[in-house]
């Protein structure tokens, strides 16, 4: 049902495409509509639905009848594998125009959104091959006339509710193990993108899944917090800021739903004298100025060893000030824009703190002078403590808070000393300290001489307030499923009524 619409902006004509609610299988019209915002030109470029309680209640109802009655539950596992291996045929058909959309909804550089949805058919392959292997077991009896075994089911219905840095990538992270366990989805993205999300939609209708068994309702906040409070959703499982999560967790216990949470980090990136200068530059680089730091992995604290503090720090800052931002389409743009005007002052009002509390800048700062509008410059900040705001609370930004340690230990203590537990690296030579640092950081993923790397085959998620649940991997699966356990009397004789066993 997407349209195009024509809106008259000063001396010329803006072209909007309108889409549709995805329910059932079907695109349906919303009564209210929202302006996705372009935030490379700051331009309304796309009108989505602001979705209704009729409509939330029609998506709900539609997964639940999937489930428990549709199509969907007289599937196979391997049938569901096929089908998930088809999506991903037709995903990796599609990934240029995909990217582009997602692209001009959200500002990231399209070659790093063509490389992801060029990833994302290897997590419906892997996950496709993964449907027919979730097993449960032979559990020897202690009785003799009983044959005892467990089964792992469908958990149900799950309410995805993803933000709007890499709407359909970290949706996939729920949604392939989710689809292969047998579940099914009402998915909220976030207001601020929600395009490539509906553009999905229509993926997965052309690969067969039956209608029902994935559902998109965009709209405002309310619709989210809906969606986790409705008594018919199984499982909540979410992408968002930590203190998000915690309200989603609050609601969701109402009614004793899972939940999953993928939550905010406060990454450290430690470098020991011993690493290589040049590497470890390059890895501090991508790990907070990839994305334009708007990740929740982002390696925000570089933890530098004192003897090479000044010599990391001044090629940090040359790198930086080398960084090449405009459009995000172009080829050689190496940053875009933020994402939304409020992502834009939080990370200026954070700059201002950190000042405040006698941070000092090495480079950048604020806004681009040259581009305007929604850029921010590579901003480093050095002289920073660990008890400083700017070290503790997550910006999602283009600002690197640099930290001077003095020694192993020192450097361990700094990094755990955070509330945040996502993602971590180590940058050394000594391949003894390399793994003893990583066995001792409380963090869910720990690179060594690397940063900002994950696979469909890898778990991902948090310690402490970054998160609950694992998220990829063969252990994912497992989050979609109950575990019932089956006892089968063998003997065919009556038994006691009144004895337990």
């Amino acid at each position: 049902m997407e349209r195009t619409m024509t809106e008259n902006t000063g001396n010329h004509a803006t072209q909007l495409r309108e889409y549709g609610l995805f329910i059932n299988g079907a695109e349906r019209r919303s009564a209210r509509l929202m302006e996705s915002l372009n935030p490379y030109t700051n331009e309304p470029w796309a009108l989505v639905p602001d979705a209704d309680a009729g409509n939330l209640n029609d998506a709900v109802k539609a997964a639940r009848a999937a489930f428990d009655t549709g199509p969907w539950s007289a599937l196979t596992a391997a049938e569901r594998g096929a089908l998930l291996r088809q999506l991903g045929d037709i995903i990796r058909r599609d990934a240029e125009e995909l990217a582009r959309i997602e692209s001009t909804d959200n500002g990231k550089l399209f070659r790093e959104m063509l490389g992801q949805w060029q990833c994302l058919p290897q997590y419906f392959y892997y996950f496709g091959g993964l449907a027919d292997k979730v097993q449960g077991h032979v559990i020897p009896s202690d009785r003799n006339n009983f044959f005892l075994y467990t089964r792992r089911e469908p958990l149900g219905v799950v309410g995805a509710i993803t933000p709007w840095n890499s709407p359909v990538l970290l949706l996939v992270f729920k949604l392939a193990a989710g689809l292969a366990a047998g579940c099914t989805f009402v998915v909220k993205p976030s207001e601020h993108s929600s395009v490539s999300t509906l553009e999905f939609a229509k993926r997965v209708k052309e690969a067969g899944f039956p209608a029902g068994v994935f559902n998109v309702v965009t709209g405002q906040g309310d619709i989210g917090a809906a969606l986790v409070r409705h008594p018919h959703i199984d499982k909540v499982a979410f992408t968002g800021a930590t203190e998000t999560g915690k309200v989603i967790a609050a609601s969701a216990a109402k009614n004793l739903t899972r939940v999953s949470l993928e939550l905010g980090g406060k990454s450290p990136n430690i470098v020991f004298a011993d690493a290589d200068i040049d590497v470890a530059a390059n890895g501090v680089i991508a790990g907070i100025f990839g994305a334009t730091g708007q990740t929740c992995m982002a390696g925000s604290r570089l933890l530098v060893e004192a003897s090479i503090h000044d010599r990391l720090l001044d090629r940090v800052v040359a790198l930086a000030k080398r960084i090449r931002l405009g459009d995000p389409m172009a080829e050689d743009t190496e940053m875009g824009p933020l994402a939304n005007a409020p992502q834009f002052n939080k990370v200026l009002d954070y700059v201002k703190v950190a000042l405040s509390e006698g941070a000092k800048v090495a480079t950048g700062g604020g806004k681009c002078p040259r581009l305007g509008g929604l850029f921010f410059q590579p901003t480093v900040l050095y002289d920073v403590n660990n008890g400083m705001r700017i070290a503790r609370e997550e910006v999602f930004g283009p600002i690197l808070s640099v930290i001077r340690f003095r020694h192993e230990e020192e450097a361990v203590s700094i990094a755990n000393d955070s509330r945040f537990g996502l993602a971590a690296a180590v940058w050394t030579k000594d391949i003894h300290r390399g793994h003893r640092v990583a066995h001792r950081l409380r963090a869910g993923t720990v690179w060594i001489n690397a940063y900002r790397v994950v696979s469909y085959a890898a778990p991902f998620g948090g310690y402490k307030e970054s998160g609950i649940g694992r998220e990829n991997g063969t252990d994912s699966i497992l989050e979609y499923t109950e575990t019932k356990s089956v006892y089968v009397e063998l003997s065919g004789q009556p038994r006691d009524p009144f004895t337990l066993g």
